[in-house]
């Protein structure tokens, strides 16, 4: 589990598009095959220019407590030394990690009968 001064940015499959979002806490999740996220982490910074993928997330994460995030899911993690701009972009060069595809057992065996 992170101390209070470790940022993590994130970097995730959602939907075709790649999150990049910063956060307190991330862990293994006790939920088989999830990692968990915790503590998100928005630029609060007053700015004259407003990006809207970052008020996207802030809108996709309000009131959000924690998040289960599938390892297949996970690009990257990094422990970064402070956070930055969380954003969403387009996720057409990056391949998700394969997962088996697992046929019925009843299936072979209703064939050969």
């Amino acid at each position: 589990m992170a101390t209070p001064s470790e940022i993590y940015r994130i970097t995730f499959l959602n939907k075709g598009k790649v999150y990049e979002v910063f956060a307190k806490q991330v862990y293994q999740s006790e939920l088989y095959g999830f990692i968990e996220v915790e503590d998100y982490i928005f630029d609060e910074r007053s700015q004259v220019v407003v990006d809207p993928s970052e008020e996207k997330l802030k809108a996709e994460f309000h009131g959000v407590k924690r998040s289960f995030i599938p390892i297949q899911a996970i690009v990257r993690i990094d422990e970064v030394e402070k956070g930055g701009v969380s954003k969403i972009f387009n996720g057409d060069n990056i391949t998700p990690f394969p997962v088996p595809f697992m046929a019925s057992r009843n299936t072979d065996n209703q064939k050969s009968e």
